[in-house]
């Protein structure tokens, strides 16, 4: 994808307040440590004790301490400016940038109801994403296809006191197919993949349309676009469904990216029940190159807990 050649006074400035943090571990910027064998990508916050405040200072960190991607949730809300600096910075670090929320809705039906303004809200938000996408460099957004199209506790339904479907599940699937077709429309001219992202019932999103991983990898083949596919949280399904390896076999064909966190608490791995240093050497041994973002809190507070979060990873990659 082209990047728009970006140089501002603060990515020097950067630099400068950058080498001073890495100096602390013994390595200058550029002289870090060695590269994870996979594209785990931190987030904004995450290494803001040990790098600073400035994102991209703490992308510079990042990288010095062998990660080879970010992620930004909340890119859409930067100013062009600052998503161009990012995307240079990456550039210049050869790092992978990650998903960014393209469109996300939790509590509506604005995919599965079939309603023409819910539609061109979706829409307008897919192609204001385009243009977040070139300049910070990225490929994949997350699309969140809003809730299941439910009967609500006010409404008058004899028919079922704890509240049902008002459209009948077939006619919501293919609602949700037909919009992603038209988001489809937008993305595939600039080489730009959504990722649709299921989501637990259970501990975060009660309600939303798209909850299981046979569900996400058959919307992706009904849609039938190289611009759709899932993006595995590997802590969402384990809290749905577990059986990780088998379900990530099963969708392999569909799965363009990854997002990880341990269960319980949605924190660093060695944290929970999940063993990501078996999870890791699957993707591993599949080859996977893309990005697994490091979708989670840190479990201890301030600089103790973001090299707890490193040395996590280290172990879990099996590089420690």
């Amino acid at each position: 994808m082209n990047r728009r050649a970006f140089l501002n006074s603060s990515l020097v400035a950067g630099t400068a307040v950058l080498a001073g943090h890495s100096k602390l571990f013994g390595h200058a910027h550029g002289e870090g440590h060695p590269k994870f064998a996979l594209g785990y990508a931190p987030h904004p916050g995450m290494f803001k004790a040990l790098a600073g405040g400035n994102v991209i200072d703490q992308i510079k960190f990042a990288a010095d301490q062998g990660f080879t991607a970010w992620e930004d949730n909340g890119m859409k809300s930067r100013s062009p400016r600052e998503q161009e600096a990012i995307g240079q910075t990456l550039a210049d670090l050869h790092m992978q940038m990650g998903v960014f929320v393209a469109y996300a809705n939790f509590d509506q039906p604005t995919f599965a109801r079939g309603n023409p303004d819910d539609a061109h809200e979706v829409l307008a938000s897919i192609r204001e994403s385009v243009a977040v996408a070139e300049r910070c460099g990225a490929t994949w957004m997350t699309v969140v296809p809003g809730s299941v199209d439910q009967q609500s506790a006010n409404d008058d339904a004899d028919w079922n006191r704890y509240g049902g479907p008002r459209l009948s599940e077939g006619y919501q699937f293919a609602n949700v197919i037909d919009l992603l077709r038209r988001c489809s429309e937008i993305l595939e001219p600039h080489d730009l993949v959504m990722v649709l992202e299921p989501l637990n019932w259970h501990a975060n999103h009660g309600g939303v349309w798209l909850e299981r991983s046979d569900q996400a990898y058959a919307v992706c083949r009904a849609v039938n676009r190289p611009s759709c596919k899932i993006l595995f949280d590997i802590y969402h399904q384990q809290i749905t469904e577990g059986n990780l390896i088998p379900n990530i076999d099963m969708c392999w064909d569909e799965i363009a990216y990854f997002q990880c966190g341990d269960n319980p608490g949605r924190k660093e791995p060695g944290t929970g029940e999940i063993n990501y240093r078996k999870v890791f050497d699957h993707l591993k041994a599949k080859q996977f190159t893309g990005v697994v973002g490091m979708e989670h809190g840190n479990s201890l507070p301030g600089a103790d807990g973001e090299r707890a979060v490193i040395a996590a990873y280290r172990a879990a990659d099996g590089s420690a």
